[in-house]
């Protein structure tokens, strides 16, 4: 992916890399051996969010011993937390560890928005440094991000659909990049358009952004509500050993995956 210009920094173990469907060991393995494999030779960030406080330290200082430098950690999934409770985990798990942190803010699978004057008190700890912000009912939340955090906190763009909405909130200045399942597949292309947009051709960017819709209406196909399995199709048909999705996503069926390809073509992506 960055020998390809798709992305400068990888993400082990999130979303798209189906954390969900690894056990605790699996997850440590899977982590030593891409850190083994790349060394420092590309950034590199663990996702260590777990269902429980106790998990999430216990990965999370086993990521930092096998030497990684960043961590994004998710909100508590199934449990649906408190504000307070929320803050309580996040610090918990800053304070066990001895390197940077990025929140993982994306409520539509953990069930939990971590709320902008929850973000502020997490912000002053002094190793949660970023927050991949992915609230797409509320886009505009961006902006009370930027307003109740300071300027040497950053956010980053989890939404593959809302990337110009988030530079239109903070630009370059605040919104240090993007976080994408996308960029897998389309990552050139995404980081030409913000070029693009932050040298104010606006028009020429958005059409960038609506062109690439139907990509990912594709990956969410008959109620798909999670696109990794469809996603995987799509990394397949460009010459990734994507594999297949875990139980209980299910791999793309023949339908599916033709009408992947169609719009990969349609799009001139194959």
């Amino acid at each position: 992916l960055v020998e390809d210009n798709m992305a400068d920094t990888i993400v082990i173990g999130g979303t798209t890399g189906e954390f969900f469907t690894m056990n605790f060991e699996e997850r440590v393995k899977f982590f030593q051996v891409i850190k083994e494999a790349v060394g420092n030779k590309i950034n590199l960030i663990a996702g260590t969010g777990c269902v429980s406080t106790i998990e999430t330290t216990a990965l999370s200082k086993k990521v930092e011993d096998l030497g990684y430098e960043l961590i994004m950690v998710a909100s508590p999934y199934y449990t649906r937390p408190t504000q307070d409770e929320l803050y309580n985990h996040f610090k918990k798990v800053a304070e066990s560890i001895n390197i940077q942190m990025t929140l993982y803010n994306i409520p539509i699978f953990t069930g939990v928005n971590i709320n902008p004057q929850t973000v502020a008190k997490l912000s002053e700890i002094d190793n949660i440094v970023a927050i991949k912000e992915e609230a797409e009912l509320n886009p505009k939340q961006i902006t009370e991000f930027i307003n109740v955090t300071s300027e040497d906190f950053v956010i980053y763009c989890g939404d593959d659909s809302m990337i110009l909405e988030a530079f239109a909130q903070g630009g370059s200045k605040r919104i240090g990049g993007i976080i994408s399942g996308a960029s897998h597949i389309i990552g050139e292309q995404l980081r030409n358009m913000i070029e693009i947009f932050l040298q104010g051709k606006v028009q020429e960017a958005a059409e960038i952004q609506q062109r690439f819709l139907p990509l990912f209406k594709s990956w969410g196909q008959n109620g798909r509500f999670n696109p990794c399995s469809l996603l995987k199709e799509s990394m397949k048909m460009i010459g990734y050993r994507a594999g297949i999705p875990r139980l209980p996503l299910t791999p793309g069926t023949e339908e599916e995956i033709a009408e992947v390809r169609r719009v990969m073509k349609k799009l001139g992506i194959i």
